[in-house]
């Protein structure tokens, strides 16, 4: 399991251990704010180095090992 803070993950650097779309390398670009101040963080939107498409996900989900390695392996 990754420790990571929500809000440290703005530019973090993530290998996808199965590739998604034939990418492996990842960039946390923005970090998705809730409309009100009080909630926590849920989403970060990540961009693919090599093709820079970009996707949604909960930033807990780069938590799991299984599915997100910290930084370019």
């Amino acid at each position: 399991m990754n420790r990571i803070s929500p809000k440290k993950l703005l530019l973090s650097k993530w290998t996808a251990v199965q590739p998604i779309a034939k990418q492996k390398h990842f960039l946390v670009s923005k970090v998705i704010l809730p409309e009100e101040p009080e909630q926590a963080i849920e989403f970060v939107e990540i961009e693919a180095v090599y093709s820079k498409k970009t996707s949604q996900i909960p930033w807990r989900d780069l938590t799991n090992s299984e599915k997100w390695l910290q930084g370019w392996k």
